[in-house]
This record gives structure tokens, sequence and C-alpha cells, in this order.
């Protein structure tokens, strides 16, 4: 495993002085790129070879919401490999070291010159090692999505709501999605599925509707293909 410690920053909380479901993705994020970057197969070992990871779904679980300057700690590691795939979990723990959030993670290897998936080299199989996947009730199977889904208002993207690969954050989809949940609704577990890469100046038009005791959130282009789903409950 893969750990780093850090401290909820005022920047990463809300008005309660709660870290925000998009800060624990965040915090997720970086410790899977300090992970690669410390193993030696980060962004310049992609860049030469052409490749990149690009993220294909989350199911995020949060248990609670750690607070305003509370000591956390943020793990990752791989739990299994397919021919153009990467399984990887995550956890966050508070001051205590009870679990606060974890997450399970699916991953295409990118062919970035042809933009299809590539076969994982077994060296970078090797380089990463793996462990044994964490157990988590809900994570399977596709979000679901509601019989009626109301049509919001489109907007366009904007630069800084791309990576540095030049498309949409996936992190971005979900806190655009936020804005569509009713006020007071506490999340306690997100799943996002990428179909589609959004760039700069590609226009959005979101649906949303209630799903069970949660909501889903649709991004689709004009016409109609999705970019991504993003499911709260």
């Amino acid at each position: 495993m893969y750990e780093y410690n850090s401290r909820v920053r005022l920047t990463e909380v809300d008005q309660e002085q709660r870290m925000t479901l998009t800060a624990i993705l965040n915090a997720f994020q970086d410790c899977s790129t300090f992970h690669s970057e410390d193993l030696g197969v980060g962004m310049e070992y992609l860049a030469k070879r052409e490749r990149m990871w690009v993220l294909r779904s989350w199911c995020i679980r949060v248990f609670h919401y750690p607070m305003l300057a509370e000591h956390i700690r943020v793990g990752t590691w791989p739990y299994a490999f397919g021919k153009v795939t990467g399984q990887r979990n995550f956890r966050l723990t508070d001051k205590e070291g009870h679990m606060a959030a974890c997450a399970d993670t699916t991953w295409v290897y990118m062919d970035t010159g042809r933009m299809r998936p590539a076969r994982i080299e077994e060296e970078v199989i090797q380089t990463y090692g793996m462990e044994d996947r964490l157990p988590m009730e809900g994570e399977d199977g596709p979000a679901e999505i509601p019989e009626v889904l109301t049509e919001e208002t489109s907007f366009d993207i904007q630069p800084w709501h791309l990576d540095v690969n030049h498309h949409v954050n996936n992190g971005q989809y979900v806190q655009l999605a936020e804005r569509y949940l009713p006020e007071g609704f506490v999340i306690r577990q997100m799943r996002a599925e990428y179909k589609k890469q959004a760039v700069l100046n590609d226009r959005i038009y979101p649906k949303a509707g209630r799903c069970g005791d949660g909501y889903t959130i649709l991004m689709e282009d004009g016409s109609g293909k999705t970019y991504a789903v993003v499911e709260f409950r």
C-alpha cells in the first residue's frame, strides 16, 4: 500500500467545516499520482511511451466527513490487472485511524497516439504489485438510471474544467453533478461512470432524476451520447 499524511485544508471544507466529497476524490486522485511518480511509472514515463491511464469508473463510500484541520491519512493500492485495465482501491482514515472513506476504481491503459486501449506492459504490473481487494458493499454493477429525467440548463466546458490530459477531469463531472442535488442531501455513496471525453468548448446537456434513495445525473452531448453518469446516494 502507498500512503501519505495530510490535513484537511480550509479550501477543502464546506460551510459546516466538513471535508467535501470533491476534496476526498481529489485526495484519492493525488494519492494514485504520487504512487505512480514515486515508483517511476508516472507522467514522464507514460508520455515517453505514448501511454496514459484513463479512469473508467469510481465508487466512493463515505462513512464520515473529516473536519477542518483534522489530520488524515490517504492510501491506495492496485488489486487486479487485466490486459488493458487496472483496478485500484483507496482509503482515507481519520486521526484515530478509523475509516472515513474508501473507493474502488477501474482504469483503462490508453495508447495516446491512436487513442485506443493498449496492453499493459508486464514491467508496469510488476512495478506496482498487488494487494487484496477492499470489501465494499454496493460497488458492483452499473449506476441506476431513473425512468424520469429532467433536462437541466446546458453549459460549455471552460478551461478550468480541464486536466493535464486536456480533457475534463473526472472529478469535475462529480462536482458539476452535485449542483443538481437538493439542499441538505448528505452524500454517503457516489458512483461515476465515464463514457466519453469532453474537451474545451464542448457543450454539456445535463439530465437529473430521483432514483430510490438518491439521484442520478447524466452528462450528455447534443446528440444524446453520454459523457458521464454520476449517481449519489
